[in-house]
């Protein structure tokens, strides 16, 4: 039955999914018979650089929420991979029609109506979320991924909108390098936050945490991501790195692009030449907001010419004159992306790497 904390939430998927029901919320085992069990986390959303209280945007919020709610209850689970990876499992024989709601929200495959439950249907609808394909089939605009306990939602698979919000191996290793960082927190960052898995990853050990992002389509996830997780004393801003909001930090966290993305698409491009440049500003300007004892942990790319690691060398620069101390970059990944390689800015690049730089404020 539906509980009374976060009760509209509860209404929607219940009364959504089984519309007649009662708001009782049954399991039927089917694809195309899939009822809600929300759970109701009763989290608190507060503060936002953003204005989400326009009916639209808390119609589409809520039926995210609502849609997440149902995906978990029916035991959903899906490891979000690569786009490469993501392509060649698609091309197989047998892939190209959906026929689960992994294939639906995880694999972005089409599906012929009647696939889903009327009630989800009806959600992706509400949630702006619903493609026509033109051919007789639909498509989910949203996929859904599971790390550890958590459910986050994020964009659809191509992600070529110049506004898509990723999520993907990158996620997994950045949320598990923030597992490494030990202690409690008054005030965390997440630059550039994306879906918001990295901060919300530290929030339950957090007074407070800041999802900071410049493009709004991030901020509408995060934001639902937050409710979905259960996380409290969570705000969004609307933000160029740390422009947009105030104060100190005791923990700066970042997992911003770090490609040259000819097509300028924000969760990739991280600009400059071999797209370092995003990397570099945080640690610049982020060493200036930092608490003193506070951390700062950066998860990006590297590109290396020549056996030199060029993202290093101008982060030396920075950190041998910052009033910094524990400061450790190591390499998490030899090899990654190969294929950039194959594109004109990364002419000269011999790899990419995944690193890692941790620093505390003296």
């Amino acid at each position: 039955m539906c509980g009374s904390s976060d009760a509209a939430r509860c209404s929607l998927a219940c009364q959504a999914l089984d519309p007649g029901g009662g708001g009782q919320c049954v399991r039927q085992g089917s694809l195309s018979d899939v009822r809600a069990r929300p759970t109701l986390d009763g989290g608190i959303l507060r503060g936002g650089g953003v204005d989400g209280g326009r009916e639209a945007g808390e119609t589409r919020e809520a039926a995210l929420v609502a849609l997440g709610d149902a995906l978990r209850a029916e035991g959903y689970a899906f490891t979000t991979v690569t786009p490469e990876t993501h392509r060649r499992v698609n091309a197989r024989s047998g892939a190209s029609e959906a026929r689960s709601l992994r294939d639906v929200f995880g694999w972005s495959r089409p599906f012929k109506p009647g696939v889903l439950s009327p009630g989800l249907q009806a959600l992706l609808e509400q949630a702006g979320a619903l493609a026509d394909c033109g051919d007789g089939t639909l498509r989910s605009r949203v996929r859904f991924s599971t790390l550890g306990p958590g459910l986050y939602v994020h964009s659809a698979w191509p992600t070529s909108q110049k506004d898509a919000v990723f999520f993907g191996p990158d996620t997994y290793r950045f949320c598990a390098l923030l597992q490494r960082v030990q202690g409690t927190f008054r005030r965390v960052v997440d630059l550039g936050c994306g879906s918001g898995a990295g901060g919300l990853s530290v929030a339950r050990r957090s007074d407070e945490v800041v999802l900071a992002d410049l493009n709004p389509e991030a901020l509408v996830f995060s934001r639902v991501n937050a409710r979905l997780n259960g996380a409290q004393g969570v705000q969004v801003a609307h933000s160029d790195l740390l422009q947009g909001v105030s104060g100190a930090f005791d923990l700066i966290v970042a997992n911003p692009p770090y490609l040259a993305d000819a097509d300028g698409r924000t969760y990739r491009d991280g600009g400059g030449t071999h797209g370092t440049e995003l990397s570099v500003r945080i640690v610049r300007e982020g060493v200036e907001r930092l608490s003193q004892g506070g951390t700062l942990v950066l998860y990006t790319g590297a590109p290396v010419v020549e056996g030199e690691d060029l993202l290093r060398t101008a982060l030396e620069r920075q950190w041998r004159s910052a009033p910094l101390t524990d400061v450790s970059y190591e390499e998490l990944d030899p090899d990654v992306f190969g294929e950039e390689l194959e594109k004109p800015p990364y002419a000269g690049v011999e790899r990419i790497a995944l690193v890692a730089l941790t620093a505390r404020r003296a």
